[in-house]
């Protein structure tokens, strides 16, 4: 609105099912472009032109009506019952640096999108194998931070969601990948970084067969120079070539490669569980813990009502042990291949790695 403030109110008008998509908006709501009424951001109806002045009627008409308000560049959205809670600051959100957000509509439900977050064993195969076998067959060199075998995982319930953790061939206990990990936020995303680059994945669901899916990206290294924006850059990343085959050269391609093959919603019936499944188990079992205190009138895991600066969430630095090289593997062998920023991410990296490796000899 031109105040500033940002509301969101359901499509279709309470008078005779007009779309409010294209209506006016005004400083303190929206009115309908078909007969003119006038709604504020809580969906009460303040004004109906061609009516008497008749306040009775007029305060019977409410429009369903959320929350809106505006983190890290994006416009946020509550939807549920009354009190709203606060939103929650996540880190990657609201700390410094330079942000871009790749996003794409794929044709699954968004519960085997999240279930695929802890899955660890999947990195070692579809990333790691599957990749290097799409780099032999095709001429190009796979990323060699997803090749290293699993020796051990483990997930851990937390105040926000899962933890999973990982020890990989020639690693142990101390390192970032089992010490800290890295979490599942429930109920839609996950967090996932390392080297400076942190970013938080967001499953939306649209409908039962139709997930928005992003990817939103902060890049903010040590000893790193960057302009302040004023909102993340945005772009849609492709999962599909011309003739409607999988994009699968690139990570995140793979991934959605996996989700959507399962099927508009996969039937589960047909699963085998096995025991490296224990965080999809997991999973499975909170949802239905939350969904049982939803129905009871409780709070889910996640929800949180007081006013806060920020949420440090629990995230490994040095993904895979693969130092600084993780960085540029990540840019150019993900999603960010796409984004109108990756050739100034690159920069952005390495000119900090050198700046802090100079620091470090003192020259």
């Amino acid at each position: 609105m031109p105040s500033g403030k940002y509301g969101i109110i359901g499509e279709h008008c309470p008078h005779r099912r007009a779309s409010l998509t294209y209506g006016v908006v005004h400083e303190d709501g929206i009115r309908c472009g078909y007969h003119g009424w006038r709604f504020d951001v809580d969906g009460q109806c303040i004004e109906q032109p061609a009516e008497a002045d008749n306040e009775n009627f007029r305060n019977r008409v409410k429009a369903k009506a959320g929350v809106a308000e505006t983190m890290g560049g994006m416009v946020w959205v509550y939807v549920g019952p009354s009190p709203a809670p606060k939103l929650p600051r996540f880190d990657v959100f609201v700390l410094d640096g330079v942000r871009e957000v790749g996003y794409a509509t794929l044709e699954c439900n968004w519960l085997q999108i999240m279930e695929n977050s802890v899955d660890p064993h999947h990195v070692e195969w579809l990333h790691g194998f599957y990749f290097n076998f799409l780099g032999q067959t095709q001429g190009f060199e796979a990323p060699k931070s997803f090749q290293k075998k699993h020796m051990k995982t483990a997930f851990d319930e937390f105040e926000w969601g899962i933890i999973k953790r990982r020890v990989l061939e020639g690693h142990s206990e101390a390192d970032d990948d089992w010490a800290i990990g890295h979490p599942l936020v429930f109920p839609f995303y996950m967090r996932v970084g390392g080297q400076w680059i942190d970013q938080m994945q967001i499953r939306v669901p649209i409908d039962d067969t139709t997930t928005w899916k992003l990817f939103y990206t902060l890049h903010h290294p040590e000893a790193g120079v960057w302009e302040p924006q004023d909102r993340p850059v945005f772009y849609e990343f492709p999962y599909k070539d011309a003739n409607g085959e999988f994009i699968t050269d690139y990570v995140e391609g793979q991934d959605v490669m996996a989700w959507v093959s399962q099927g508009p919603i996969v039937d589960r019936s047909l699963e085998h569980l096995g025991r490296s499944d224990a965080g999809v188990a997991m999973l499975r079992k909170m949802f239905k813990e939350n969904m049982r205190k939803v129905a009871n009138g409780e709070d889910p895991i996640g929800t949180i009502r007081e006013d806060h600066e920020v949420i440090h969430l629990p995230c490994e630095r040095d993904k895979f042990g693969a130092g600084t090289a993780f960085t540029d593997q990540w840019i150019t062998g993900g999603s960010m291949r796409y984004s109108p920023l990756k050739e100034e991410l690159l920069h952005l990296h390495r000119t900090a790695a050198i700046a802090r490796e100079r620091a470090a000899s003192g020259s």
